[in-house]
């Protein structure tokens, strides 16, 4: 089996060193594994050097390569500027889920008694992201108008990835859209989510109203994993709700997800994306740019969660390495001093690479 290939998306200020930090834990001498990585350069810079033709050819890599490994990049605001990457990524690979997932971080106390992990499945495109707006009238007459659409196809995707994820997690799919108020809109993905449940009956299955959804995470037991499929903006801001219940967005990552738009859903059909992406779900930072201080820990856990998701049982073992190592430096005391610790960036993870190294040593012997 030839080695993969992971399409090393570069990225701005304290993202970049992130994510060499990140590419330091999954190099060959740490994991044993062998990988190829293909790099661009998506720094604001080069993205306006080159009018974002650097973006769609990064993105053209990770279609032929399946695997793609982003720092946080600067999206500037200016109008007729380059514009976000990640949208222009989200469109060229046609990607259509995003699964974000809040845990628990040793030491770290979570707000309102949450103490299982939450994935937030949400769509990738489409709904309130890229739709035409525009103004009529004057003054108080002035109307604001904004189209909005969403697939089929891509509620479909959310909805049948949420319960596979759920199954795989032992969790219960919960919440979902406004489907009551917006029965034709909102209502597709909630025909999608009650299909699907009947694809899985043994996952257990909650739907909610998206304000439900928002109370009763601050009110649930907190003691039984949760799966929430999403709108695409729902899901933007639930997922921001969900990573600070935890008390830290650094516990987190990112997985940009596309499929083969001809497979068929149900729970002996196991969706094998076609494109992996990613990432942490923070941005840049630009006060800790240089200063050798930014917690590395969600950009680590986004190497883990890409290598999860290859075919090589060493990759998958990688994987869960340094999922465990990077909670448990943690659990040990050494953290960053975002979560009250006094390691640098480097020093984090010299302790992930320690740990992981030890970890497939002894994993090795048995």
């Amino acid at each position: 089996m030839p080695a993969p290939t992971i399409v090393v998306l570069e990225g701005d200020e304290t993202g970049q060193e992130l994510l060499l930090e990140a590419l330091r834990v999954i190099d060959r001498s740490v994991i044993g594994v062998d990988l190829n990585f293909e790099h661009y350069d998506l720094s604001l810079p080069k993205r306006r050097e080159t009018q974002n033709a650097v973006v769609q050819q990064a993105a053209e890599a990770m279609k032929r390569a399946r695997f793609g490994l982003k720092a946080a990049t600067i999206t500037p605001e200016a109008t007729g500027d380059v514009g976000s990457p990640n949208a222009i990524l989200r469109r060229a690979i046609e990607g259509k889920v995003i699964v974000r997932t809040g845990r628990r971080l040793p030491g770290v106390r979570p707000v309102a008694g949450v103490h299982a992990p939450i994935s937030v499945v949400r769509m990738a495109v489409g709904d309130a992201y890229g739709a035409k707006e525009w103004r009529e009238g004057e003054g108080a007459n002035e109307v604001a108008y904004r189209t909005e659409t969403i697939e089929r196809s891509v509620c479909l995707f959310v909805a049948e990835y949420a319960f596979q994820h759920a199954d795989r997690m032992n969790a219960k799919v919960f919440g979902g859209p406004k489907y009551t108020v917006s029965p034709v809109y909102e209502g597709m993905l909630k025909e999608e989510m009650d299909a699907a449940a009947q694809r899985h009956p043994n996952v257990t299955y909650e739907p909610q109203l998206i304000d439900a959804t928002y109370a009763l995470l601050l009110s649930t037991d907190g003691e039984r994993a949760m799966v929430i499929p999403s709108l695409n903006r729902d899901g933007d801001c639930l997922s921001d709700l969900v990573m600070q219940l935890f008390g830290s967005i650094a516990g987190a990552e990112s997985v940009l997800l596309s499929f083969d738009s001809s497979q068929s859903p149900g729970p002996d059909q196991n969706f094998k994306p076609t494109v992996v992406m990613a990432e942490a779900p923070h941005g840049t930072a630009p006060r800790l740019f240089g200063k050798n201080v930014a917690n590395p820990m969600a950009m680590i856990l986004a190497s883990a969660a890409l290598l999860s998701y290859m075919e090589d049982k060493r990759a998958q073992n990688a994987s869960r390495a340094i999922y465990e190592s990077t909670l448990e430096a943690v659990h040990e005391g050494l953290a960053t001093s975002d979560l009250g610790g006094h390691a640098s960036t480097t020093d984090f993870t010299d302790g992930v690479i320690e740990r992981v190294k030890r970890k497939l040593d002894v994993w090795s012997t048995l």
